[in-house]
């Protein structure tokens, strides 16, 4: 079947107020609660912006998606709000959260903006071709790295990305922790976008 693209362009999306300060903030130690622009993200305060931003790669993920169905979307921490309630996230004594956790921010997404999720957890190669063939927006876990896919990755998992597209063996995908505007939106050959991979995600329906 061919491809069916979303309704409206899927937008570049990162979980940080100023994408310009993202290589500062994984790599050189610049504080994020620092961020100018945290206000651009709904966040009460900066304080609070700094905790959460390096968390919001799944609800960078569903702006995306959200704005590529609908033509606009919730701030990001508007989404994070609704799906700590959805208990997407769990917040622990002790400062730490665990998520994002699949299954609740797949019952959040439709309860809340009638957005079907279906969580995945053989996310292998051919299921991403498959889900992305049926016209849908993939959320990949990946290892945060991916951004530098010319080095060797430290593990697989733990970041979320957007998957838009596949062509002639290659991805295309929409970090919202790119550094840099090409590593915002990647094109990679699939057999390097899976050595970082976890084989699990989300689709979603858009």
């Amino acid at each position: 079947m061919p491809d069916q693209p979303p309704r409206h362009q899927v937008p570049w999306i990162t979980q940080y107020a100023t994408p310009s300060l993202i290589a500062a903030i994984a790599y050189q130690g610049h504080p994020a609660a620092e961020d100018p622009g945290w206000r651009e993200s709904g966040a009460p305060d900066s304080e609070a912006y700094g905790r959460w931003c390096t968390r919001l790669c799944g609800m960078a993920c569903l702006r995306m998606a959200l704005i590529a169905r609908d033509g606009h979307a919730p701030t990001l921490f508007t989404l994070l709000s609704g799906c700590l309630k959805a208990g997407g996230y769990v917040e622990h004594p002790d400062g730490s959260v665990t998520g994002l956790l699949y299954r609740p921010f797949a019952d959040f997404t439709w309860d809340r903006y009638q957005l079907q999720a279906d969580v995945i957890t053989d996310l292998d190669p051919s299921r991403m071709i498959g889900e992305l063939g049926q016209g849908r927006l993939v959320m990949a876990s990946v290892h945060k790295e991916i951004r530098r896919p010319d080095r060797e990755p430290p593990g697989t998992g733990g970041h979320l990305v957007l998957v838009t597209g596949h062509h002639d063996g290659k991805v295309t995908f929409h970090n919202p922790s790119g550094h840099t505007p090409q590593a915002g939106i990647a094109t990679l050959p699939m057999t390097v976008f899976d050595r970082f991979a976890a084989h699990r995600g989300i689709a979603l329906h858009v």
